[in-house]
């Protein structure tokens, strides 16, 4: 197991280095001027060669790359030329926000995706059946910025003043108090855990828990609720699909009857011999949901107003922000392979006769 994991890590070094250089050469060879981007139209030659030269961009792109690829490999991932600021500072603070709300979402797509699949399986051809797979086909076909707004109607405007109500947009209640985990925990400035912890603290629902405000936690769920449905729907609907339809292949093999036959109830057979079989493609499905959640972020936090990953990496490529560009998909691209290195390991479990050894 040990072997196969750090094999698996090997190969992913490739990956992402061709991951990071086609998306380095990419940012650079798309029509316009990041100078004027960023300093404006009536930026002068002059100005722009100045700028140019400052950020580095007049070099040919292979130099730029092995510069940029020996500052990542020492932790530094550039310095964003809109804000001025280095891009782990901005990573720090948007970051948390992307990774809370496609948690949520894919805590929320998979648990109902796997009942409703199981659900739409167990009573086949039933109006329950019929039900379940008319909602999936609904809830795929949705787009996901129409099923935001609609979401925001319904409980920020028909049902306001009412139990029912949610905010439509932000992370918390304005002028709710955020306490900073590095001062409740007395982190020092310069401390080797300074950015884990900080990175802790803009996750607002594990601040909450972990200092005991559970009415910041509870405001922070209330506030992700609108953005995680519109988020996870689509991925639900791919996820009860495949349960639907992996539960079935399996019901109908011999090991399956031969547990009917022996007496056991229909329940007994479904969860006990059959789902855990089931769950082999199912997993594969959860872990490739991963992109389709961070590719939807960038319209669900712009619908409900976050300021996360997807909003800035938007903002980035518009305004020629090289390196936040290429942080981001970094960041997205490690989150792929760690994703599928858990999915491959899950198998082991799920299945023994699979030895990844």
């Amino acid at each position: 197991m040990i072997r196969y994991i750090i094999r698996r890590l090997l190969l992913a070094i490739p990956v992402l280095l061709g991951i990071l250089f086609v998306t380095f050469a990419l940012a650079r060879l798309i029509p316009g001027d990041p100078c004027r981007a960023v300093l404006g139209e009536h930026a002068t030659d002059q100005i722009c060669e100045a700028f140019m030269e400052r950020v580095g961009l007049n070099k040919p792109i292979p130099e730029q790359f092995a510069i940029y690829l020996g500052d990542v490999l020492q932790g530094d991932l550039g310095t964003s030329t809109r804000f001025g600021r280095p891009v782990t500072d901005i990573l720090g603070e948007r970051l948390p926000v992307t990774v809370e709300l496609s948690i949520s979402a894919l805590i929320f797509s998979t648990i109902f995706g796997i009942v409703l699949g199981v659900i739409s399986a167990y009573w086949h051809n039933t109006s329950a059946d019929v039900a379940t797979m008319v909602g999936a086909n609904i809830g795929v076909s949705i787009p996901v910025f129409v099923l935001g707004l609609l979401l925001a109607y319904v409980f920020a405007l028909l049902l306001k003043d009412t139990p029912f109500a949610l905010p439509p947009s932000g992370r918390v209640t304005a002028g709710m108090a955020v306490p900073s985990l590095l001062e409740t925990w007395n982190v020092p400035d310069g401390s080797p855990v300074y950015g884990p912890v900080n990175f802790l603290s803009n996750m607002y629902i594990f601040n909450g828990i972990a200092t005991g405000n559970w009415m910041l936690a509870g405001d922070a769920i209330k506030h992700l609720i609108l953005p995680t449905i519109a988020l996870g729907t689509i991925p639900l609907a791919i996820i009860a699909r495949m349960t639907r339809s992996s539960l079935l292949d399996v019901l109908g093999l011999d090991y399956t009857r031969t547990a009917r036959a022996k007496g056991l109830k229909e329940r007994l057979v479904v969860f006990r011999h059959a789902m855990r079989n089931a769950l082999l493609p199912v997993v594969t499905v959860i872990g490739l949901q991963l992109g389709a959640l961070l590719g939807g972020a960038v319209l669900t936090e712009t619908v409900f107003g976050l300021t996360g990953v997807g909003k800035s990496l938007f903002d980035a490529i518009t305004s020629r922000d090289y390196a936040v560009v290429q942080a981001f998909t970094l960041i997205i691209a490690v989150g792929f392979v760690v994703v599928n290195l858990i999915v491959d390991l899950s198998y082991g479990y799920l299945d023994p006769r699979i030895r990844l050894s």
